[in-house]
């Protein structure tokens, strides 16, 4: 079995970032799974395996629902971490069964397809507002100016965070996604720590104003639904409210930014959306899956898998390669070329199985009202200089898209 890093995969390697897409056709090319010794971890590139393993039950998002660190073979966090993994262990997303379920029972009841759809004025007025904006600027940065505001503004509004309270929520979800990073630094797991208390901390303040004084937020919906009996811990509510805000706005953002400098790569394709803006939908599904925003998803072995003839064993950790299995032409014709017409589009930018992503339907909401708000108020809109790509490997975005108008 050939290296990993010697068929092209370097996820630290500026010239991999700027596109991982030919080292995951040689990965593909040369197996189902591969050991990756710089991570301690199984790579799986392969669309049907990824599917496959992520409604896999002997995997988890966590193990400690069944195993001490010991036991498992892991060496618990660093003690100086602990604010870190306090608030993330305790979100559903590194959850699994029964808490995970209980968690997200309760959080749907905010993303029920009646509640996304009344959210829908609001958002496309927000995106319009946000355009014209930059074109009234004559232009401007993409992720600064429209990427960013829209999704934050929206789960923010959905949590009930005041505006005058929101000009940390990015800096501090910026922070926090570090850690999610392979490998990260001691400087990165500092700077999470930090936001973690001070994200915690707001949070706390928050809940207890909405104690005394409920309104009409997800905040006061699950003060309610704890008091009604449905358990949910302070910590909990924290957990959730901080990952929805993360999750529900870093996706999106990359899916944006992301998505725009694809299509100014591809001005065929450009030039096709501008002229027939009902294409906003399937253009969506195929941006995400060209230039995928979640990159790798991670798991734990807690009971021994086989993958064409591999044995894996319980505590080890597997990294499913959503971009290599966005990108795999055993499922996608011609997966290279962008192509906004592509009719069959399974992709896995929103996971699979019981962690698939409960904000899906408001990220389409969010990504058509701002694309549909751009087509229309900046039908000239263009790449004003090369951007440069965040040092990121598993959230995958660029640190600005700067554009001119007119």
């Amino acid at each position: 079995m050939a290296a990993v890093s010697d068929l092209g995969f370097d996820p630290w390697d500026p010239a991999f970032l700027a596109d991982p897409y030919p080292a995951y056709a040689e990965l593909r090319a040369r197996g189902r799974v591969h050991w990756f010794e710089p991570t301690n971890q199984w790579l799986v590139p392969h669309h049907a395996d990824v599917s496959a393993l992520l409604r896999d039950r002997r995997l988890g998002r966590t193990y400690q629902h069944r195993f001490t660190h010991e036991e498992f073979g892991r060496t618990a966090p660093p003690p100086e971490h602990e604010p870190f993994h306090t608030l993330n262990d305790h979100g559903m997303l590194d959850l699994e069964p029964p808490d995970h379920t209980r968690i997200r029972r309760l959080v749907s009841k905010a993303f029920t397809p009646r509640t996304v759809e009344r959210l829908k004025p609001y958002v496309r007025g927000l995106a319009d507002e946000l355009a014209a904006a930059l074109v009234e600027a004559g232009g401007g940065d993409l992720l600064k100016d429209v990427a960013e505001p829209l999704p934050v503004a929206v789960i923010a509004e959905m949590l009930g965070i005041p505006e005058s309270d929101r000009a940390p929520l990015r800096p501090w979800s910026a922070d926090i996604c570090g850690m999610y990073e392979l490998n990260p630094s001691e400087e990165t797991a500092a700077k999470a720590v930090r936001a973690s208390v001070e994200f915690s901390d707001y949070l706390r303040e928050l809940i207890a104003a909405r104690r005394k004084e409920p309104g009409e937020d997800l905040v006061s919906g699950l003060i309610a639904a704890h008091d009604e009996g449905d358990r949910l811990t302070e910590q909990e509510m924290i957990s959730t409210c901080v990952l929805l805000l993360n999750a529900g706005h870093e996706a999106t953002v990359n899916a944006t930014v992301n998505g725009w400098y694809a299509l100014f790569r591809n001005p065929s394709q450009l030039r096709l959306l501008r002229a027939d803006h009902s294409l906003i939908p399937s253009a969506i599904e195929e941006l995400m899956r060209y230039d995928t925003p979640l990159q790798l998803f991670e798991r734990w072995v807690l009971d021994e898998i086989e993958i064409a003839g591999t044995t894996i064993p319980r505590g080890a950790e597997i990294a499913m390669l959503f971009g290599s299995a966005n990108h795999d032409p055993a499922v996608f014709a011609d997966p290279s070329a962008l192509d906004l017409t592509r009719a069959d589009n399974p992709h896995i930018s929103f996971s699979a199985g019981i962690h698939y992503c409960i904000g899906a339907p408001l990220a389409r909401i969010e990504l058509a009202a701002s694309m549909g708000a751009l087509l229309e108020k900046a039908p000239t809109l263009r790449l004003a200089a090369e951007p440069e790509r965040k040092p990121n490997f598993v959230i995958r975005g660029l640190e600005g898209l700067g554009v001119e108008v007119g």
